[in-house]
């Protein structure tokens, strides 16, 4: 995943649907994950799309498995790990990682149904952040 600073570059050199393709081939760049991990305990909650992350560590580096059936809304996942991945639970625990989204003003740009999840997203990225910080 490249940094969020780059994706963001990136992003308000844009407009509209070369938005959408930019977090669509975000999206694609996540690793892999596998089916067996898409299950009822990894699906995020209030997602319009399905959405399932699931977290692991690293020598306290949180990295997040992490899938979508929407296209956008997989982009959108991307997003928010990018701002988090392969960090240090601690510095994700003391990250207002909305904040760091709020640049790309998604709420602007993609319907409600698109976004509503992502409150969430972030809330269970922080909670694994502060658990395994802990």
């Amino acid at each position: 995943m490249p940094p969020l600073q780059e994706i963001y570059d990136e992003y308000e050199l844009l407009e509209g649907e070369d938005r959408y393709r930019l977090l669509i081939d975000l999206g694609r760049k996540l690793e892999p994950m596998p089916d067996a991990l898409k299950t009822d305990a990894t699906k995020v909650r209030g997602c319009s799309a399905s959405v399932w992350v699931y977290p692991t560590t690293v020598d306290g580096r949180l990295h997040f498995l992490a899938d979508s059936n929407a296209a956008i809304t997989k982009g959108i996942v991307a997003l928010v790990l990018s701002a988090v991945q392969d960090k240090p639970a601690a510095e994700v625990a003391k990250l207002d990682i909305q904040e760091a989204l709020a640049p790309f003003e998604l709420s602007s740009h993609l319907s409600a149904n698109r976004t509503q999840g992502v409150p969430n997203m972030i809330a269970l990225v922080r909670e694994t952040a502060q658990r395994i910080a802990a």
